[in-house]
């Protein structure tokens, strides 16, 4: 019986992932960021106008991690993990506003 409540457990957690990670793509999209198509819990996104670097910074200073990497070829993406619902909103309003320069 665990096991069986594990598989719906995992089955149900999967879907939201899925779901939630369309919605984080979506959000990040319509505010000009490129996303690398993922099926992962995470998705690596760059904005054409802001470094990765900056992005990262201003939102940890708004208390939202992400992870930025300095090697080449990717120092200009952030990597980005599908969080809640909730968690997504807060990330993709936060970037609206600091594009905004607010």
């Amino acid at each position: 019986v665990a096991a069986l409540e594990d598989e719906v457990w995992f089955q149900r957690t999967r879907e939201q992932v899925i779901s939630t990670r369309a919605d984080l793509q979506q959000g990040l999209t319509g505010l000009g960021f490129e996303v690398i198509p993922s099926t992962a819990n995470f998705v690596l996104a760059r904005h054409s106008a802001h470094g990765g670097r900056s992005l990262m910074e201003a939102l940890r200073r708004r208390k939202i991690i992400v992870r930025h990497f300095s090697a080449p070829r990717i120092d200009s993406y952030l990597r980005i993990t599908v969080g809640t619902g909730q968690q997504i909103d807060a990330l993709i309003e936060a970037l609206a506003e600091i594009l905004a320069g607010h």
